[in-house]
């Protein structure tokens, strides 16, 4: 059985992607030592365009900024590689089909449905366990855009904030981890 739990918000939602990285820096101490010595240059127009929309500002500046890795030894966080962006649109792609059936089978209240659904689901981490963490789009824009949880457990929930914003928050605890494991500030390479 699938349950919405609820949605969670933040204080206060940081909407510049510099303070929102910034917070997160702060939550996770070792987040600093793993940035990249130059920022990697992702051609976000490529990206977007294969995946037919823009990104949030905040998760691209954290892309640039630093590897792939994983925070608390459980949640993942990547996206594209600076020369190869098709190859991580068509892995979107393969996710947002993957995703389809998740909702599908999905037994909640209101249905929930991949991009690009009005308001459809974007993936853009998850964890060891199963749990994905997705935007919920909508027509105000990629900086507008809220996070959604999937968990392994069944458990769907919203938090009102960015994606960045969200790891911070959910590492200080200051969101409550509903139907995840407490996510430390433990950080490394994936």
């Amino acid at each position: 059985m699938d349950d919405f739990v609820g949605t969670q918000a933040p204080i206060r939602r940081l909407t510049d992607p510099a303070e929102a990285v910034a917070a997160l820096e702060s939550a996770v101490p070792g987040l600093a030592a793993l940035r990249l010595p130059e920022p990697r240059r992702v051609d976000w127009r490529l990206v977007e365009a294969g995946l037919g929309t823009a990104l949030p500002e905040d998760f691209k500046l954290l892309r640039e900024l630093y590897p792939t890795f994983g925070l608390g030894g459980f949640l993942g966080f990547g996206g594209p590689e600076r020369g190869h962006e098709q190859l991580w649109v068509e892995g979107a792609r393969g996710s947002l089909e993957d995703l389809e059936e998740l909702c599908s089978e999905a037994s909640l209240a209101a249905p929930f449905h991949p991009f690009p659904a009005p308001g459809g689901l974007l993936p853009w981490a998850g964890s060891n366990q199963g749990d994905l963490f997705l935007w919920a789009t909508g027509p105000a824009g990629p900086q507008e855009w809220t996070v959604t949880v999937a968990s392994r457990s069944s458990a769907w929930w919203h938090y009102t904030g960015g994606a960045v914003q969200f790891l911070a928050d959910l590492v200080t605890g200051t969101v409550e981890p509903w139907a995840l494991p407490r996510v430390g500030p433990d950080i490394a390479r994936w």
